[in-house]
């Protein structure tokens, strides 16, 4: 049943955006009551905040591919596929919008964006560990470093994010690391 919620919520979220997403129409979708649509999730943002964590279970593995400027290029190229995907780039938005005013919806982004940093933050200290960045080197900062860009363009200039945007926010977190501009305040 959950399953069924969570992609029927998907599919209306990508097809009619946040401010049209009701309990109401998901259940109807998913082909179950809305007394327990409602009973479950209660609220639009509680349903997203449910989606979210889902995705944030289903998402891709990191890679390693032994540098670390290749392997961030391949959290940015995740992060651009991810953003740029109808279902998943109009659930984002979404969740940003509710997170600015609803809890719920934001601490669900935030163990979201916990959840990813987690993932990849290996690949830094394995970086560090072969010498490509400074030992001290903060491994959260710098896959925060990789998104930040390709969000921040999502949602403030419309541009579409292509591989290059991907490689410039990838070089750019790489240049920076190397630089020493992630080390830990000691």
């Amino acid at each position: 049943m959950r399953e069924a919620v969570l992609r029927a919520a998907g599919d209306a979220l990508a097809e009619h955006g946040f401010a049209h997403l009701d309990l109401a129409e998901v259940a109807r979708r998913a082909q179950v009551g809305k007394t327990t649509v409602y009973r479950r999730w209660g609220t639009v943002t509680a349903l997203l905040a449910d989606l979210l964590d889902d995705m944030a279970e289903q998402s891709e593995p990191r890679t390693e591919t032994g540098t670390l400027l290749d392997d961030l290029a391949a959290n940015a190229a995740l992060v651009c596929r991810t953003l740029t995907d109808p279902r998943q780039g109009a659930l984002f938005k979404a969740v940003i919008a509710a997170a600015t005013c609803d809890t719920t919806a934001a601490e669900a982004l935030h163990r979201f964006y916990a959840a990813r940093v987690a993932e990849w933050a290996p690949c830094v200290r394995q970086a560090a560990d072969r010498g490509e960045v400074p030992a001290d080197t903060d491994p959260e900062q710098v896959i925060r470093a990789v998104s930040a860009p390709l969000y921040y363009q999502l949602l403030t200039t419309g541009a579409p994010l292509d591989r290059a945007a991907a490689e410039r926010a990838a070089r750019s977190a790489y240049a920076a690391a190397c630089a020493g501009v992630f080390r830990r305040e000691q």
